[in-house]
């Protein structure tokens, strides 16, 4: 294997700076757009005259479409190019933010959020390929690493400025400010970006593939979205939703591996650093994913945070990893599975912090384990798509990360599913089991009894109708308790999840820069990064 240093030196310095900040500028609006909508179903449902479950498909709408182009991402590079293939995604996604802004009814906005889904998916694994490509190897941490700011910054400003836009002017401005920054982006990307010169092209297109791709990520993304919302398996739409997206990804997967032109090319698995490495990037998303809702719903629903507040909790998140900017020049001298588990371990304490929930805690018990988990996701994020990405061969790069955001997607689908899922379920057997210890009996639930009913005793009512407020309320606060312990329930599953994530590390090889090639000896192959055990 040869030395990676000499990555294309006919991209000068500036370029590739200006390159990155163009494909952070629209992955950031990308990912903004995918968390922003959260927080304004309440207006739509007003402004839209619609029930919740009928809102709720403009962010399952986005979703699926998500998750169908992403594994195509490839295929769809080397078809139409990467440079016009961008160009041809920023400029959908801008479109269709001003369809959704400007849509009269709700059956628009939905569609208009699916093509805006197509054009927003491939951004983030293009973005990847793009920097691993036009970078050379002692660089790329620090290029990932700036490209990673907008990454993690698009979550966490979501709730934010999407909250603060829907209150002060309407919720078709969140629409709105994708506009100046697709626009922006578009020039950017006409400028600086050019064809990858290792991409081959194709001339076949695998349309069998391509439908069970479609058929097969489409139905398992609804399965993963409506599944807590129809009481997943109880419901016969949903099973016949993954019975479906079984049979369609098992089929796929026959497809690809026997198909000379596959839609998504799955040789990349045979690599042991990129298989470990996705697998393992499917976890981190489930853990990382799932805490940033359970702290958002918590914030919102059990502390009564606004939108806007409840984004502020998050934005430490965005402060601890630029704070972590430095461990990317560390990712080239030290063994990258050391930074990694580090990192993992440090957010493992982050999470082991959010299982000690109180009815009472304030922002900054709040905010302290965002900025610690945003300083670890430095030493996650970095080293991690150095280890999956390192040895692929640079024409398999836009695959490659295609999967990996694949991956990453899905276990952020499975994580959401499962402790949304989880938390109905324990806040049951929590509110079941402190029921069942409250007796009239009991000195405490007396006292307490007593309290309530002298605060309404007070406040004018009757003592037969203070009584019966108190009982009242004594009942929402064992409510609210049953809620805290599920939410801690959670915190712990994550917390063990990240705690284990280290123990698979030695299935990894290092990957060590080799010596510059001298002056005078001759390079005789596209550069490789070197694997070592």
């Amino acid at each position: 294997m040869v030395n990676d240093d000499r990555a294309p030196a006919s991209i000068s310095a500036a370029q590739k700076w200006a390159i990155t900040l163009t494909v952070m500028v629209v992955a950031f609006m990308q990912i903004l757009d995918t968390s922003v909508t959260n927080v304004v179903l309440p207006h739509l449902q007003g402004s839209l005259s619609a029930g919740l479950e009928e809102v709720s498909w403009v962010i399952t709408s986005y979703l699926a479409a998500n998750a169908i182009v992403i594994p195509a991402t490839g295929w769809l590079t080397s078809l139409l190019g990467r440079r016009r293939f961008f160009l041809l995604c920023a400029t959908l996604f801008a479109v269709s933010s001003f369809v959704s802004g400007v849509a009269p009814d709700l059956t628009t906005l939905i569609v208009a959020r699916v093509f805006q889904g197509i054009g927003g998916g491939p951004i983030i694994p293009l973005s990847q390929a793009i920097l691993w490509e036009i970078f050379p190897f002692h660089q790329r941490g620090l290029a990932m690493a700036v490209w990673g700011v907008g990454f993690i910054l698009g979550p966490i400003l979501g709730p934010t400025v999407g909250g603060y836009l829907a209150d002060e002017l309407s919720w078709r401005w969140i629409f709105y400010i994708n506009l100046p920054v697709g626009v922006l982006g578009f020039f950017m990307a006409s400028i600086f970006l050019f064809d990858s010169p290792y991409q081959q092209k194709r001339v076949r297109i695998d349309w069998w593939g391509l439908a069970l791709m479609i058929a097969g990520f489409g139905c398992l993304q609804l399965v993963l979205d409506r599944g807590e919302r129809e009481e997943w398996f109880d419901s016969s739409a949903i099973v016949t939703l993954a019975i479906v997206a079984v049979l369609a990804l098992t089929a796929f997967l026959i497809r690809e591996l026997t198909t000379p032109d596959p839609v998504m090319d799955l040789t990349v698995f045979t690599d042991r650093n990129f298989a470990t490495g996705a697998i393992l990037c499917a976890g981190i998303g489930f853990g990382f994913f799932a805490s940033m809702l359970l702290v958002a719903v918590f914030s919102q629903k059990l502390l009564g945070y606004d939108a806007w507040t409840s984004g502020l909790v998050l934005a430490p998140s965005g402060f601890g990893n630029i704070l972590s900017l430095f461990a990317s020049g560390l990712v080239t001298r030290m063994d990258q599975r050391l930074m990694l588990a580090f990192g993992c371990l440090l957010n493992a304490v982050s999470l082991y912090m959010m299982t000690s929930l109180t009815l009472g805690m304030d922002y900054w018990a709040l905010a302290l384990p965002r900025l610690i988990q945003g300083f670890a996701s430095g030493f996650i994020f970095v080293p991690l798509s150095t280890l999956t990405l390192a040895t692929i061969r640079r024409d398999k790069l836009v695959n490659a990360t295609a999967a990996y955001s694949v991956m990453r997607n899905i276990g952020g689908s499975f994580g959401i599913a499962l402790v949304t899922t989880l938390l109905a379920q324990r806040s049951q057997y929590h509110q079941a089991t402190l029921v069942s210890h409250i007796t009239l009996w009991d000195p405490e639930t007396r006292t307490r009894l007593a309290h309530w009913a002298g605060h309404f005793l007070t406040q004018g009512s009757d003592s037969f109708t203070a009584e019966r407020r108190a009982v009242a309320m004594l009942y929402r606060e064992t409510i609210a308790q049953a809620q805290l312990l599920a939410y801690a329930d959670d915190f712990w599953m994550l917390t063990v999840l990240f705690a284990a994530i280290p123990l698979f590390l030695p299935f990894m090889r290092r990957i060590r820069l080799e010596p510059r090639v001298r002056e005078g000896e001759v390079a005789t192959e596209p550069a490789r990064a070197h694997a070592m055990e």
